[in-house]
């Protein structure tokens, strides 16, 4: 074999090779493959594994399996109320048809403007049907639910399907929220204010009670000692007749020591008698037998009280 021969055959070999490697791809696992002839989809290929195409005449387009996020500008949007909200929103997204996919959008860079647009239209749609409640807490969820289901109905035919929409935050406007925060406020105050007069009324009321039960108590407490009162008294004073009656110069002698214990305190009032009054009797003589007594004078009568 000559040298240009030689030549030859390993510049032939050489341009086997490339036209080989040029044709050899491989498809990944997370990706699906379209086979391009002069810019038509001629295959497509979603098993992962080693293809080949034809060199320079056939191209290959790779398009994601995966689940991808697409992030959504923060919008303001008016909800049933007419007030103004902030919405910041957020869906993840995949490539269920690659062929549908490619023909519709072209490119993950097309899919995502267009994602975005259909995304941020149904979010402003369903807040605007929504009160600011509903949408903060208490049907985020089904509203949420809304979103994703219009989103889905639009993007179907382009080979995406959206499986999540999420609303990140919903929040009132920077020149607004003091204002709102004024009224919670004064909502607040106007509560406890409320809550305060209430309990000043119901305060008023169990005094009031108390104060009745107080009065009937002592009202009742005091008949009771008026009554036992009396009954001691009509006792003593049965006591003291029986006692008369018994023995008279005992009780003569008991009521001479009470008057002497009572006429005989240094604050009493001062009294002029004669000596041999029956008064003091018992100072004559112990056993009260009183002689000589001279009844006290016409004229006597008691003397100042001292200073």
């Amino acid at each position: 074999m000559s040298g240009a021969t030689r030549i030859g055959a390993l510049v032939a070999l050489v341009i086997v090779l490339i036209l080989v490697s040029n044709a050899a791809f491989t498809v990944q696992q997370t990706q699906h493959a379209l086979v391009l002839r002069f810019g038509d989809v001629r295959r497509t290929l979603s098993d992962p594994g080693l293809y080949f195409k034809i060199p320079l005449v056939e191209s290959v387009i790779s398009v994601d399996k995966r689940i991808l996020d697409l992030d959504v500008a923060p919008q303001t949007v008016l909800e049933a109320g007419q007030k103004q909200l902030v919405v910041d929103s957020f869906a993840r997204y995949r490539i269920r048809d690659p062929l549908r996919f490619y023909q519709a959008v072209g490119s993950r860079a097309g899919a995502t403007q267009q994602l975005q647009a259909v995304v941020s239209a149904a979010v402003r749609g369903v807040i605007a049907e929504s009160k600011m409640e509903d949408i903060v807490k208490n049907q985020r969820g089904q509203l949420q639910g809304r979103m994703l289901n219009q989103v889905n109905q639009q993007v179907m035919s382009r080979g995406i399907d959206v499986v999540d929409l999420r609303l990140r935050q919903v929040v009132l406007p920077a020149k607004n929220t003091e204002a709102v925060f004024g009224r919670m406020v004064s909502a607040r105050q106007r509560e406890a204010q409320e809550i305060r007069a209430e309990g000043t009324q119901l305060s008023t009321g169990i005094r009031a009670d108390a104060d009745r039960t107080v009065q009937s108590i002592t009202g009742e407490a005091n008949r009771q000692s008026e009554e036992i009162r009396g009954a001691a008294d009509a006792e003593k004073n049965k006591i003291f007749a029986d006692a008369f009656g018994r023995d008279p110069a005992f009780f003569g002698f008991y009521r001479s020591m009470q008057a002497y214990e009572t006429g005989f305190k240094p604050e009493s009032t001062r009294m002029v008698l004669s000596p041999g009054s029956s008064f003091f009797r018992y100072f004559n003589d112990p056993a009260g037998l009183a002689t000589n007594v001279q009844p006290p004078s016409p004229g006597a009568a008691p003397a100042p009280p001292a200073k």
